[in-house]
């Protein structure tokens, strides 16, 4: 009996021996091979976390912004230059901007389907390509005709570069977001600044059509430039191309040096990519309908801002308690005679200082999004921009003119940014791309508009012109408070 007790012990032992030798080995085992452990798209993205790559994605996409920036806000410089070549009236000059705008309109949704069923990194080089392209061509116009035509070919392809703001979100952890994609602000500054410069510096001795011509430059280094960005990751395991977005997330971890999660990338093939049924199926219709309006006054406030100010100063049409010389002479369109008035030096540079106001209060809208979330950062912006738009109309001196302007731009500039973050947060892979064209396009209808009220109203009555601007920013705010869904911290949907 006592044989056999100590036979059953040293068995008991030698199995749990046995038993903590293999449970290593397995454990070393499935580390090196996990059959069952699987990871997706977003929890690799937020194991990578934020590195070196980020760094690059940043610099090289915010470019893209300085590349639309130039183009969009070279219709403010370029102006009161083709108004004297081709003695043009108010309602001439305002429909090169609506030109350009209509050519991003209609190619804002084509972008975004293209984007979800065949790729952003194509829709984006693409929209480099064509807008460069065009806009080289634009410096050659030999008449009007051909100029506003060749404006809206522009506007297309700055409609393909706008979906750079999708690519790069998809590559962001989520606790990053809000920090880096408001910082994208600065590039759009620098676009517009640089193309006051040129406009400062070369129109007055070589002319508009070399600082088209020069404003280019940026483009064309950009698509060399582009070839250091993928395809995004999430894009590809959406259209099942699980490999390709796999060797994207090991490079994305080599060059951050970091490591992807443990497993293997895994997610279902979604066959119903780019469809407009789900922007406005049950899910996402209340959201997708008040998008739709607020990127409408975004854009129709931004580029209000921006085109009324270069004509109230064009035409000198601010009501001033301290004007010089030159602003006391108010230059308007009478009994069908066509004024012709560059700018001079005060102007461009109250421009500029209006510029600066778009990456001022960065820091202060970094804070809105983390604390108040994006919905309630937008109504804020906006009831302040409905503010400002009325206090324009307060005779003020020269300098308060300017600090308006700058506060203006500030708002206006910073609710456009968080409306795009809001979008490319608020829906899934399958359709962020479209969702993200449908509101660009009704964002260019606001632009459309805008130049008829800043530039043909704004000559018979500065308020009935910013009465307008002020009364959209009211109504949007609302309709900001009332978006069903808060992104503030959620990760990314893949699917519906």
């Amino acid at each position: 009996m006592g044989d056999l007790m100590k036979t059953q012990l040293v068995s008991a032992i030698q199995l749990q021996e046995v038993e903590m030798q293999e449970k290593p080995a397995d454990k070393g085992q499935g580390s090196k091979n996990p059959v069952h452990e699987t990871f997706s798209v977003e929890e690799a993205v937020e194991t990578i976390g934020f590195g070196r790559f980020h760094i690059m994605l940043f610099v090289i996409m915010g470019s893209a912004n300085i590349v639309e920036a130039m183009e969009i806000m070279l219709l403010a410089v370029v102006s009161p230059e083709i108004r004297c070549e081709w003695r043009l009236e108010d309602w001439q000059v305002a429909l090169v901007s609506t030109m350009v705008f209509l050519g991003f309109m209609v190619c804002g949704v084509l972008s975004g389907y293209l984007a979800d069923r065949y790729g952003r990194w194509k829709v984006v080089f693409g929209g480099f390509v064509w807008s460069a392209y065009f806009s080289l061509l634009t410096s050659f116009a030999p008449s009007y005709g051909w100029f506003i035509f060749l404006r809206s070919m522009v506007g297309c392809g700055v409609a393909g570069v706008s979906q750079g703001f999708v690519l790069k979100t998809e590559f962001i952890p989520a606790k990053y977001r809000a920090v880096l994609l408001p910082l994208a602000t600065i590039f759009w500054m620098l676009g517009s600044m640089l193309i006051i410069v040129l406009g400062m510096l070369v129109v007055p001795t070589l002319g508009w059509r070399w600082m088209i011509r020069l404003s280019v430059t940026p483009s064309i280094i950009l698509i060399f430039l582009f070839k250091f960005i993928p395809e995004s990751a999430r894009y590809n395991v959406s259209a099942g191309n699980v490999s390709a977005a796999l060797q994207t997330l090991q490079r994305i971890a080599k060059i951050n040096r970091a490591s992807l999660p443990p497993g293997r990338l895994e997610e279902p093939m979604v066959e119903q990519r780019g469809s407009w049924r789900i922007l406005l199926g049950s899910s996402f219709r209340t959201t997708s309908l008040l998008l739709w309006y607020s990127w409408f006054v975004a854009s129709f406030t931004y580029y209000g801002s921006v085109l009324s100010s270069s004509e109230l100063l064009e035409k000198n049409l601010l009501c001033l308690t301290d004007p010089d010389q030159d602003h006391l002479v108010k230059h308007q369109n009478q009994d069908g005679l066509c004024h012709c008035i560059s700018f001079q030096l005060r102007d461009y540079q109250t421009l500029l200082i209006s510029c600066l106001g778009e990456v001022a209060l960065v820091p202060l809208n970094i804070g809105l999004l983390n604390v108040l979330g994006r919905k309630m950062c937008m109504t804020l912006l906006q009831l302040g921009a409905a503010i400002i738009f009325m206090l324009l109309n307060i005779c003020t001196t020269m300098f308060g003119f300017t600090v308006l302007l700058f506060l203006l731009r500030s708002l206006v500039s910073m609710n456009f940014n968080v409306v795009y973050i809001y979008t490319a947060e608020v829906y899934p892979t399958v359709a962020r791309s479209l969702g993200m064209g449908f509101c660009t396009s009704f964002s260019r209808i606001g632009g459309m508009i805008a130049p008829f009220i800043a530039q043909v109203l704004m000559s018979q009555s500065v308020i009935l012109a910013l009465s307008p601007f002020a009364v959209a920013c009211l109504i949007c705010a609302l309709g900001n408070f009332l978006l069903p869904i808060e992104t503030r911290g959620r990760a990314l949907l893949q699917s519906s």
